[in-house]
């Protein structure tokens, strides 16, 4: 009876430890880490920008097919202001977009005429429009990009007596060029993303006729007459800061 007991004890012993192996917990499994939220720049978008602005002019007398005569250049700078509307669309970390920009402008220069002191030539750029193509890399909420495409100006210019400061002749423009730029953008909220870019405006040169006013300085020219033709070149940088709101989807995480 005794032998019974102990070989009883024994396999009791032996099998206490089995079973609460077998019933230890269940190893913790740890969750799977979230990966960074991917950012979509796709989408249409709408928004303002303004900063500053310069241009450079270039003045050429071209009267009645005369020999080409160097007046001067002058330099003007000022504000711009204005909106722009456009559409991206992302591919893995590449983004392509068009884009409509029109602004304001203020960007005013004079210089006094190289060949006669009594004349100050006047320019002033009003008004231009940027529509263009980009393409861009994205890292995830910042997007670098470059951009380029046709430009367009509305110019205007007045010759003034230098020592009265009286208009005695007048003309503007509307002319077309080519642009190019860059710049890098910001998501700073769902839908929401800030910019600074550059731009540079190549207009090339044009012919202007300017009409008199019949306040000229030796008053030799009727109101509404031919006073002189002028070939002006011209060239325009910008900077502007830039805020867009982006119809499209905001950062969506991945697992």
């Amino acid at each position: 009876m005794k032998e019974i007991s102990l070989v009883a004890i024994a396999t009791v012993g032996f099998a206490v430890p089995v079973l609460a192996a077998d019933l230890s917990a269940r190893p913790f499994t740890k969750a799977q880490p979230m990966v960074a939220a991917i950012y979509d720049w796709s989408g249409f978008y709408v928004g303002a920008n303004g900063g500053w602005g310069g241009d450079r002019k270039c003045w050429s007398l071209v009267n009645n097919g005369a020999p080409t005569i160097d007046v001067g250049c002058n330099s003007g700078n000022g504000g711009v202001a204005g909106g722009q509307v456009g559409y991206r669309w992302q591919a893995a970390n590449w983004v392509f977009g068009a884009e409509a920009q029109g602004d304001w402008a203020n960007l005013k220069g004079s210089s006094i005429s190289l060949v006669n002191p009594l004349v100050t030539n006047q320019s002033q750029v009003n008004a231009f429009g940027l529509f263009t193509g980009q393409v861009g890399y994205a890292l995830y909420d910042a997007l670098l990009y470059v951009k380029g495409g046709a430009a367009v100006a509305a110019d205007k210019y007045n010759g003034l007596g230098t020592t009265t400061g009286i208009v005695f002749d007048r003309a503007s423009e509307t002319r077309w060029g080519s642009t190019v730029g860059a710049g890098i953008e910001f998501g700073f909220a769902p839908n929401w993303s800030a910019a600074v870019e550059y731009d540079h405006l190549f207009m090339g040169s044009a012919n202007n006729t300017f009409i008199s006013t019949g306040w000229g300085p030796n008053n030799k020219v009727a109101a509404g007459g031919l006073e002189r033709i002028v070939n002006i070149r011209q060239d325009v940088d910008m900077v502007a800061a830039r805020i867009n709101y982006r119809w499209g989807n905001p950062a969506v995480p991945k697992y």
